[in-house]
């Protein structure tokens, strides 16, 4: 079981370390969480736990590597709580200059100790002191730069997939994208962003919010507390929604009276705007495999005084069910391996999985197909996946376009100044601040 966590940052990023390598839980839910359970918390404290927590994981495999080397026994004691406070402890110690190293030291010792005993609390000691003299000023060139901690930390499978998909300086500066992601706010369709950025910084003071970037409707808010909280989102003046994911329901170029389906609507995010931007002369239904997440996004929807014309739980891989066809627009925002959400999911880039991407490929060209065939003659289709790999992009479209031959590139029909006569294009964080997705635009032919 994980240990009791303080209200410390230290405490607090090694609880989220513990549980994302062992559970493989979603760190960014485990860190607000954690962090909202200590009001008092100091705002340093907090974005302390928050460079802790995302610079830990996403340099897991080195920083392990590195504490294991002075083990009398290897990596075995390196497990659970241990080897959580330890990592966090050698991140400090080795990246962050600010934090002295006897504090680094005596804090990891005093938290290994109460949730192991002295004995373990010695022997994270002297595995910890042996790191700070590494990383003194005295050796300082033995001690990695930050970058090549992360990247020596990315799985070779998935480092050969990026390389392939963005080329070796991009997929460099992707896997070196490591600011901590900020929370996504929606504006409704026709508020003013300007109007409610003031609101918000009167409204939140210790948080800090700026405009998106790619889509004219983000506010992105750092610090604060949970945005679930506030009482604009509580009243359905604001939804929560990543900034990337944002462009991409943008670039399906959705107009007012239109008919919309989103193929793969989960929660519900994007269907919510799909219907701010038809309006009420327009209508979207919303297709997913899971009805529970059908049932989520209808309350999610409801809060936001919106409402789909019909959902459907359809399996699409293996055919259409009851959704209807003939629809002007059509957006598939497929499932994929997540590799553009390594940001908030640091650990990824170390569990990679490559022998599932074949499976995931063949999985995402049926989605497409079927769910592109429900388009009227002419009517335009959104390919999109939170992924950076050509696996998952350029070569879904192309066995697309082979097993549909009514299917055509083309560009998108959209008001969004980036996409301007692209046909495809990646979002990237380390580009445009955003989550990472691939998107690619087709239109049904006659």
């Amino acid at each position: 079981m994980p240990s009791r966590i303080e209200p410390s940052a230290r405490s607090i990023a090694a609880h989220v370390v513990e549980r994302a390598l062992r559970e493989g839980a979603f760190a960014a839910a485990v860190l607000d969480a954690a962090v909202d359970r200590f009001p008092e918390l100091d705002p340093r404290e907090r974005a302390l736990a928050t460079e802790l927590t995302y610079g830990a994981l996403r340099t897991a495999p080195y920083l392990t590597e590195r504490v294991a080397r002075y083990a009398l026994h290897g990596a075995k004691p390196l497990e659970g709580t241990v080897r959580a406070h330890l990592i966090v402890a050698a991140y400090q110690l080795l990246f962050l200059d600010r934090v002295p190293a006897f504090a680094a030291v005596s804090e990891a010792v005093r938290l290994v100790t109460a949730a192991r005993g002295k004995r373990v609390g010695a022997f994270a000691n002297a595995v910890l002191r042996r790191v700070a003299a590494e990383s003194s000023e005295a050796q300082s060139d033995k001690r990695a730069s930050l970058e090549q901690a992360t990247r020596a930390s990315v799985a070779a499978p998935l480092w050969a997939s990026l390389v392939r998909s963005l080329g070796e300086p991009s997929a460099s500066a992707f896997v070196a994208a490591t600011a901590a992601p900020a929370v996504g706010l929606r504006v409704r369709v026709g508020a003013n962003r300007d109007t409610w950025l003031a609101r918000l910084g009167e409204h939140a003071p210790r948080a800090t919010f700026a405009p998106g970037a790619v889509s004219p409707l983000a506010i992105l808010m750092r610090g604060g507390g949970d945005p679930q909280k506030l009482p604009f989102v509580l009243g359905g003046d604001l939804a929560i929604h990543e900034e990337g994911a944002q462009a991409i329901a943008l670039a399906l170029g959705a107009k007012a009276g239109e008919t919309v389906l989103d193929a793969c609507a989960g929660r519900g995010n994007k269907t919510a705007l799909l219907a701010e931007l038809v309006g009420p002369t327009g209508s979207v239904d919303a297709v997913d495999q899971h009805p529970s997440k059908l049932t989520r996004l209808q309350t999610e929807l409801a809060r936001l005084r919106l409402a789909p014309r019909a959902t459907y739980a359809v399996d699409w891989s293996v055919g259409s069910g009851d959704v209807p066809g003939a629809y002007d627009r059509v957006l598939v925002d497929a499932p994929c391996s997540g590799t553009g959400t390594i940001r908030r999911r640091p650990d990824l880039a170390a569990r990679w999985d490559a022998a599932k991407l074949p499976e995931l490929h063949e999985l995402q060209v049926r989605i497409l197909v079927a769910a592109a065939e429900r388009a009227k003659p002419g009517g335009v289709i959104v390919y999109a996946v939170c992924s950076l790999l050509r696996e998952e992009g350029e070569d879904v479209i192309a066995a697309a376009l082979a097993r549909a031959p009514w299917l055509s590139e083309a560009p998108f029909d959209a008001e969004v100044p980036f996409l301007s006569g692209a046909t495809m294009y990646r979002l990237t964080p380390h580009e445009h601040g955003t989550d990472g997705f691939f998107l690619a635009a087709l239109v049904r032919r006659a």
